[in-house]
């Protein structure tokens, strides 16, 4: 039997009952409390935590089914146990329909089995109220857990509309500067060509233009390349004179990017040299 002291309630108008089971059940691992009437014994649980009461079932002015009915309603936790003798089996039924009785003992009891019993109703009680804490421990973490994909699903929508917004004004940025009358170049910190706008294909021609992805440096001759890296390093606008390797040549206007962005690549712009 675990540690935690119980409390057993016996109700009979009987005294000698009473003190027959007082005798019996003096020491057992838990309080017991006693009671003469249904009325007495509710009087009793107002006042004690209990754990399991036992009832006579013949009883005057409230019967046993009577008084654990009335038990249930107040106290449902409490396991209920009914005491009859074998003339009244027949009451055992509606006992159990009233007061939804958890064993019946009949009378004369047999006392080892009685106090056997007991115990076995006292760990029962445990077992069903820790099943009730773990119930509502698993409620409270299902909710919890409710509520934190409640709160995942709310910052995945944010950041899905925010992704969907930054998309949009990529598209659109890209969009103008495709449309750009200005030709500009976009160079990467690894000096590979990232972008090309549509006024640099036509000023450098459909098929002389560098493609994505290339080193600049195998559109220009010269130390195109190495002007870019002392442009990044200094972050400072560089003015330049390149020919392409098409023999066109062109001012080259080398602007760092800057922000979140800084060191990591330049735009350049093109303007034909008149020669």
């Amino acid at each position: 039997m675990e540690s935690i002291q119980h409390t057993v309630l016996c109700v009979d108008d009987e005294p000698n009952i009473l003190n027959a089971l007082k005798r019996l059940l003096r020491k057992e691992e838990y309080r017991l409390l006693t009671g003469n009437s249904g009325r007495e014994g509710l009087e009793i649980l107002s006042a004690n935590e209990v754990h399991i009461v036992i009832s006579d079932q013949r009883m005057p002015e409230m019967n046993g089914t009577e008084f654990l009915k009335e038990v249930r309603a107040g106290y449902p936790n409490i396991l209920r146990i009914i005491l009859t003798g074998y003339t009244d089996v027949d009451t055992i039924t509606e006992a159990i329909n009233e007061g939804h009785i958890y064993k019946f003992f009949l009378k004369p009891w047999n006392d080892q089995n009685l106090k056997l019993e007991i115990r076995q109703a006292l760990e029962q009680y445990d077992l069903i109220q820790a099943n009730k804490r773990l119930n509502e421990q698993l409620y409270e973490q299902n909710e919890a857990l409710k509520k934190m994909n409640e709160n995942l699903e709310s910052i995945v929508q944010e950041r899905t509309h925010s992704l969907k917004i930054q998309n949009q004004a990529l598209q659109v940025s890209h969009a103008i500067l495709e449309d750009l009358p200005l030709p500009i170049l976009g160079i990467s910190s690894e000096m590979l060509v990232v972008m090309v706008n549509k006024a640099a294909r036509q000023q450098m021609g459909e098929k002389q233009f560098p493609e994505v992805g290339c080193r600049i440096g195998e559109n220009f001759e010269e130390d195109v390349e190495d002007r870019l890296g002392t442009c990044l390093a200094s972050l400072e606008k560089h003015r330049i004179s390149a020919r392409s390797r098409s023999g066109n040549s062109f001012d080259l206007e080398i602007i760092p990017l800057t922000g979140r962005y800084k060191g990591q690549g330049a735009i350049m712009t093109l303007a034909p040299m008149v020669e």
